[in-house]
């Protein structure tokens, strides 16, 4: 079974943001034509049924799966799912949809495609680096950059410093006077106005939803929740929980789907207590439900 992930879903060129790592809507469309006349698209309803009863799913199964609740996923993808009678499977965080804030990590996004020096971005940090330094006890400039500055396939070496340390690398409250800093002085100071067209509202996942779309669990802050303690976990997950009841989701039997792909064996345990059937990380696989672990499905 092959399980595909989607963010940002846009016409990039006529985006105010034309820099964010996202995939434009021509090339979604195409993606989906390809994917409905070479797979069989299954809903999360037909993945839970068979993680039960066992039933084998059709040959070249394949899940849609769209990450972090936002407006694209309404205002873009929807529409063509629904015109094709394709199911697709989403997964917003709690908090961005119910308070209106926007969420760390999609400021830093916004932060990082609104700057085309990312080295200016390091200089900021640095500056309030040696400006808490003695208050949080913090190490020197070069440590962090040295320990978190490493590229990947898809970013450069200070792109990935930027994203680590304004994710996990430094304390909660600091990390959120930083990235409230830079936000408001390269993307803008009207929070609430920019997550109102950022993400969906209530009304629009209801929508979804009475079209057969799921709607599963992505966390409350979109925290790494492997960077977590175990009672962090908890309430991170009994907020989402909450949420789904809210919208009316299934919460005897329902689908996670971790927030940067972190997981660990003490969010496992609470999942499953909490009755998680299926959960989805940023593996690279193949998804084989007679051998995996069903918490740990590969995308």
């Amino acid at each position: 079974m092959s399980i595909i992930m989607y963010h940002y879903v846009r016409d990039l060129k006529k985006s105010k943001y034309p820099d964010i790592k996202g995939l434009d809507l021509t090339l979604f469309k195409e993606q989906i034509m390809y994917i409905k006349k070479h797979y069989s698209i299954i809903s999360a309803f037909d993945l839970i049924d068979s993680i039960k009863s066992g039933s084998k799913l059709p040959q070249k199964s394949l899940l849609l799966t769209f990450d972090d609740g936002y407006s694209d996923h309404y205002l873009n993808v929807y529409p063509i799912l629904k015109n094709l009678k394709i199911p697709g499977l989403f997964f917003p965080p709690a908090k961005c949809i119910t308070k209106n804030q926007v969420l760390d990590v999609n400021k830093i996004h916004f932060i990082l495609a609104n700057t085309k020096n990312k080295s200016i971005v390091v200089e900021n940090i640095y500056d309030k680096l040696d400006t808490y330094r003695s208050t949080f006890n913090l190490k020197e400039n070069k440590y962090y950059m040295d320990t978190l500055g490493k590229k990947n396939r898809f970013d450069t070496a200070e792109v990935i410093f930027i994203k680590r340390i304004l994710q996990h690398a430094l304390p909660k409250s600091l990390r959120g006077i930083i990235i409230n800093n830079l936000f408001e002085k390269y993307v803008t100071k009207d929070e609430v106005s920019f997550s109102k067209e950022l993400y969906m509202s209530m009304d629009n996942i209801s929508e979804l939803q009475k079209d057969g779309m799921y709607v599963g669990s992505h966390g409350y802050e979109h925290y790494w929740l492997n960077h977590l303690n175990t009672t962090q976990q908890q309430k991170e997950i009994e907020l989402s929980i909450q949420f789904l009841n809210t919208i009316g989701s299934n919460t005897d039997e329902w689908i996670m789907c971790y927030p940067y792909g972190g997981y660990n064996e003490s969010l496992l345990n609470i999942l499953m207590e909490r009755g998680c059937i299926a959960g989805l990380t940023t593996n690279v696989g193949i998804a084989n439900l007679r051998k995996d672990n069903f918490l740990t499905l590969p995308r």
